[in-house]
């Protein structure tokens, strides 16, 4: 951890097609394929994490925790509700192009903690030949609430995100990193995905397997299907110590498998409310847990 390190946790809000996909991806800098363009999406998510010498900034798209239904690890629960409840500020998104919703109105009226800066981010100034006309925009946004900051933006032509950026180095707090520097998003995430396959298999395999037993998710990839329902494809490798634990995890014909991921991908579901599908691959690394590097690799060495 640096000396004198800082954080800001932001939310971004909005409704669909304001740009907030892809003005997260401008400040992170690098595209983020997990970020969802859903308006007030139910998930807990966490969508891009940007460190800046002393300054950690982390992204989130809700505000507030939804109760887990599946016991996960009391210290990552409370991590998320820590974090989830002590946003720092909140950053509504709109479209210059068009007039306030209604959407807009109740998002700006009840916006999360009392104790929140907000900031209201105006997109897509580019539009705009007259200044006059933008001016009349800004000023019907503006009266929506009481905001600490109004910054007009194009997000295509990268202009104003050195701003956003200043804003929100502005409002941050003093305390620690809660992610690596280098990560861009989505580690909770992760963690928590992992943590529900490993669970399942604590559950149905005999005791002297599961403590050799690390899961990590490979890969996420949103999609929608064909009826328009979004879907999560989900690649996760099992890792366990021995080739006879391995034929133990994969079960006659397949069958301790597809029971293990039938029961991860429903609470899976029922945690991050969206239609999961799970392939899970089955390895051997013998002697992970008396590897150093690879306890890290996992997760699962304490910060």
């Amino acid at each position: 951890m640096h000396n004198n390190s800082r954080n800001s946790f932001v939310t971004i809000v909005g409704r669909p097609n304001v740009g907030k996909s892809s003005l997260l991806n401008a400040l992170v800098g690098e595209k983020i394929a997990a970020v969802s363009s859903k308006p007030q999406t139910t998930r807990t998510k966490i969508t891009g994490v940007v460190t800046k010498d002393k300054t950690q900034y982390v992204f989130m798209d809700t505000p507030g925790m939804h109760k887990a239904k599946n016991k996960l690890s009391e210290h990552m629960i409370r991590a998320i509700n820590e974090t989830a409840a002590d946003v720092d500020v909140i950053m509504l998104v709109v479209d210059a192009s068009k007039k306030p919703s209604d959407t807009e109105k109740q998002l700006a009226a009840n916006s999360g903690s009392k104790n929140a800066k907000k900031i209201l981010v105006i997109n897509k100034i580019d539009l705009f030949d007259k200044k006059e006309d933008l001016i009349s925009v800004i000023t019907d946004y503006s009266s929506l609430a009481r905001f600490d900051e109004v910054v007009p933006v194009s997000v295509k032509e990268n202009d104003g995100l050195d701003i956003i950026m200043q804003i929100l180095d502005k409002y941050a707090v003093e305390g620690p990193h809660y992610f690596p520097d280098d990560s861009i998003t989505d580690q909770p995430e992760k963690v928590i995905m992992a943590e529900i396959i490993r669970e399942k298999a604590l559950e149905n395999l005999s005791e002297e397997i599961p403590h050799g037993i690390a899961v990590t998710i490979e890969s996420l990839n949103e999609r929608d299907s064909r009826n328009g329902e979004a879907i999560l494809d989900i690649e996760a490798t099992l890792f366990c110590e021995r080739e006879s634990h391995k034929r133990i995890v994969i079960g006659k014909g397949g069958a301790m498998l597809k029971k293990m991921g039938s029961e991860a991908r429903a609470d899976l579901e029922a945690f991050f409310m969206i239609k999961v599908n799970l392939n899970i691959w089955v390895k051997v690394k013998e002697g992970w847990r008396n590897r150093e590097g690879m306890i890290k690799n996992f997760g699962l060495s304490e910060k």
